[in-house]
């Protein structure tokens, strides 16, 4: 297999099936009869490998590589199922900090090429299957699969877990999974299942009683991870994740249970380890320190409440680099907006991408500094050459966003 043949046939996956990175909600295919096919078809690799399944609007990432990272450090082979990737496909399926291998890849989208008529997945159901029979066929230890949207209808929502965790619950993807917190709990609650304890992150009381009475009907232990005092610290920064180290301390409880030899000294290493165990980045992920230079994925308002809360917690001028997709309530974004800051604004380059110009009105109304370029790499070359070391950059708003300027000068950097 060479280097084309490999990103032509990722090309393929994009392109055959509706994908949700690219298309939004139409690429949306809810409920599990497809993924049930799928899974029969390749000998339901998912029933095979003990999982860990993690659910939330914001913070599975985070708190998987946060699992994941521990449970390396005790010794296990620890697969890791997150989404989107920032900059190569392979990054959403990692066994022990290692992206799937490209071979593998290429030959399981030879396969998924002559999948019976009857079966037309989307896009997130080829890649779970193919997340499903990597973990199977490499032999993992546990695997650590992370929602995609929602919970109750995501094709994740086939796996039979360990244990379940709901980081926590705030609106996002309205048009897909309801306009009220309520309605989004709900959704999310649909992952709980009979005897598998859930875990919950989320200190609203209102979501906190839609997981525990689900808990109840399923007659499965509920656990507040907001009841647990910890000072554990973590190398991935950003204020939100005491939060998360939380809910991550509840599931590292409930594998001891089931007597998987995690020690306090693995604990500790594995959360001040996480980017070199995991290679995760993305959450306030520090690019560079003359200037600062910050990245964070956090894309709906409640994450970016967290980040920018952050940022105005910096004592320094900020340039900050932001794009949206067009499902984002971008006047919520500007209402709170960091202070002391010049603003570059610019189109994520994919389909979904929304142009600055559509949103221009509210920029002017907000009365803020700022500029809007054509490109993310653009925007970053103009903050960078305005910026003195004093100063610091930020770049963020979606995960296309980051991806692209990570893809453009991460290996610069290095």
């Amino acid at each position: 297999m060479t280097t084309a043949q490999y990103q032509e046939a990722v090309e393929w996956l994009f392109v055959q099936a509706p994908n949700y990175q690219i298309d939004g909600q139409k690429a949306y295919k809810p409920g599990l009869d497809n993924i049930r096919k799928l899974c029969d078809f390749f000998g339901n690799p998912q029933e095979k490998i003990k999982s860990v399944h993690i659910g939330g609007t914001n913070g599975k990432g985070s708190t998987s590589n946060m699992l994941a990272s521990v449970l390396q450090e005790s010794g296990y082979k620890v697969g890791i199922y997150n989404s989107p990737h920032l900059i190569d496909f392979t990054e959403r399926i990692k066994i022990n900090g290692k992206n799937c291998n490209k071979e593998f890849v290429f030959q399981f989208i030879q396969k998924l090429k002559n999948l019976p008529e009857e079966i037309r997945p989307s896009f997130f159901e080829f890649t779970t299957i193919m997340a499903f029979e990597y973990f199977y066929q490499q032999q993992v230890d546990i695997a650590i699969i992370e929602v995609g949207l929602g919970g109750r209808l995501d094709s994740t929502n086939i796996i039979n877990p360990l244990v379940s965790a709901i980081t926590n619950v705030q609106l996002d993807h309205q048009n897909i999974l309801g306009n009220t917190i309520e309605e989004i709990a709900g959704e999310k609650a649909g992952i709980i299942k009979t005897n598998v304890p859930i875990i919950s992150g989320d200190e609203n009381e209102v979501v906190k009683n839609i997981i525990k009475n689900k808990a109840e009907k399923e007659n499965t232990n509920f656990i507040d991870a907001t009841l647990i005092k910890s000072d554990l610290k973590s190398d991935l920064k950003g204020n939100y994740q005491e939060k998360n180290i939380r809910v991550v301390s509840a599931l590292i409880e409930e594998l001891r249970k089931l007597n998987f030899n995690i020690s306090d000294e693995n604990i500790e290493k594995g959360l001040l380890n996480v980017h070199r165990n995991t290679g995760f980045i993305g959450r306030w992920f520090e690019f560079s320190q003359s200037p600062l230079t910050i990245c964070d994925t956090a894309h709906n308002q409640a994450g970016l409440e967290y980040v920018f809360a952050q940022l105005n917690s910096i004592n320094k001028h900020k340039h900050i680099i932001l794009g949206f997709v067009n499902d984002k309530k971008i006047d919520d974004v500007i209402k709170i907006l960091p202070e002391d800051a010049e603003f570059y604004f610019a189109k994520p380059s994919i389909q979904r991408g929304r142009p600055p110009q559509e949103y221009e009105d509210l920029l002017k109304e907000a009365k803020i500094s700022y500029k809007i370029f054509d490109s993310v790499q653009k925007a970053y070359l103009s903050a960078k050459e305005k910026c003195t070391k004093e100063e610091m950059i930020f770049i963020g708003g979606s995960n296309f966003v980051v991806g692209e300027f990570l893809e453009k000068n991460l290996e610069i950097s290095e």
